[in-house]
């Protein structure tokens, strides 16, 4: 007898179930079971597609770094007739990220709780290292669209300042999931950076 095959579409649904799962309940607790319920497949699907319920959830954290990114990049272009100059676009991209904390703490949680695992894991290791990679690559076009728009050239490295942002983003990510009364607001962020020249003399 042969062996049936999955159904067309089960991949895709079991990585929207999986984004949702991570969302709602986070890394460490979502079980096969709930990848089964969430995307209406079956177990087998799960290990057809993706050997695993591991790599299934490694794909979709990636899948949310993506999701995550677009949404800032819609936040900092949000219209032709924002202020089209550097800050302006980083306080746009920036209040939009504090937003998401508010509204997605499961999938916050989710991504610390893949850290640990993945000091172990040279799988795992290797889909957030990519994560980070495709995050950083949208971030340094986000910010030569800003330059192209003004016309001038940032004064810094786009990769260095991205990756920059990328790891102030999750120490507030650390932070907000511990005591979100003490993490400092956007433009309280914002406010720090712009004192920075003075505080460092101007130095390059």
């Amino acid at each position: 007898m042969s062996r049936e095959q999955p159904v067309a579409g089960h991949r895709e649904r079991l990585l929207a179930g999986a984004v949702s799962c991570l969302q709602e309940k986070g890394y460490a607790a979502t079980t096969v079971r709930d990848l089964v319920a969430a995307s209406g497949t079956n177990m087998a699907s799960i290990g057809y597609h993706f050997g695993g319920k591991e790599a299934l959830l490694h794909e979709a954290l990636e899948e949310c770094f993506r999701l995550w990114t677009a949404r800032v990049e819609q936040a900092v272009f949000a219209s032709e007739d924002d202020d089209a100059d550097m800050a302006g676009a980083l306080a746009r991209g920036l209040t939009a990220l504090l937003e998401v904390f508010k509204e997605s703490r499961p999938l916050l949680i989710a991504f610390v709780e893949a850290f640990p695992p993945a000091a172990r894991s040279e799988a795992l290791r290797a889909r957030l290292a990519a994560a980070y990679a495709e995050s950083r690559a949208s971030g340094v076009a986000m910010v030569r669209r800003v330059s192209e728009r003004t016309g001038r050239l940032p004064p810094f490295d786009p990769e260095v300042f991205v990756t920059v942002m990328m790891a102030v983003q999750d120490g507030l990510i650390l932070q907000w999931l511990i005591d979100p009364d003490n993490t400092p607001e956007a433009s309280q962020v914002l406010a720090v950076f712009a004192a920075l020249p003075e505080m460092t003399g101007g130095a390059r």
